[in-house]
């Protein structure tokens, strides 16, 4: 049985990030409807619930951080909308293509972000409210929801000191500093581990390095523990 080590989080945490959920879609179609409502447009794309889970239950992910939700929303929104207008006489074959071209897209601009591909899908299956907005999709609603998600997220997790959002705004935790230099692991090691995984690991290097300090930190392994015991105790 595989163990999901993601979820070992606190309650609180759970709460918390429920909050934030609900605080985010909030303020997104509030200020949708303030700006948007009464001109034609769509008030607010389904993806950003996708995008509140990751900003608000998982915000020190890469996928979660500003530039993958901007620019993942954008750019696949632009392909989203290319292919409806290029492909649209076959909606199949338009929204397939919109989402494996926006999947090569954002992995070379390095803004891999899922909740994208759910933004192209609805640029072109979205109906005729959206094909009509034509590339304006892609200030009004996509940029408009994305830009207040982002602002929220930052606001919202800025109170909790554990929640480092955006990760590049802050400096190692106190957990890695205080680590001797011979127990963390070398970045060119930590390149070298990747690329012979091969795939995404939604992980930020500090989070890797303060997990394996803390590793170190932590209680024995029950094991080793009983290793080290007396003969006596263990019989």
């Amino acid at each position: 049985m595989v163990r999901r080590l993601a979820y070992s989080v606190s309650e609180r945490e759970h709460w918390i990030s429920a909050a934030g959920g609900l605080v985010g879609i909030l303020v997104v179609l509030w200020s949708s409807h303030l700006w948007i409502d009464g001109h034609g447009g769509v008030l607010a794309i389904a993806s950003m619930g996708a995008s509140a889970v990751l900003l608000f239950a998982a915000p020190h992910g890469a996928l979660s951080q500003p530039w993958p939700v901007l620019g993942g929303h954008l750019v696949s929104a632009l392909i989203g909308v290319t292919c409806a207008r290029w492909f649209g006489g076959d909606p199949m074959l338009a929204a397939s293509l919109a989402v494996a071209l926006s999947i090569a897209a954002m992995y070379s601009l390095r803004c891999l972000h899922p909740p994208g591909g759910a933004t192209a899908l609805f640029a072109v299956l979205g109906g005729e409210p959206v094909h009509a907005l034509g590339y304006g999709y892609l200030l009004s609603p996509v940029l408009l929801n994305v830009v207040v998600l982002v602002t929220v997220a930052v606001a919202f997790n800025a109170p909790f000191a554990w929640r480092r959002y955006p990760q590049s705004w802050h400096q190692r935790t106190q957990a890695v500093a205080r680590a001797d230099e011979k127990s963390m692991i070398p970045h060119s090691s930590l390149v070298y581990a990747l690329s012979q995984i091969d795939t995404f690991v939604d992980i930020s290097e500090d989070d890797l390095q303060r997990i394996y300090a803390l590793a170190l930190e932590g209680a024995p392994h029950p094991a080793a523990e009983a290793a080290s015991q007396p003969a006596e105790v263990l019989r």
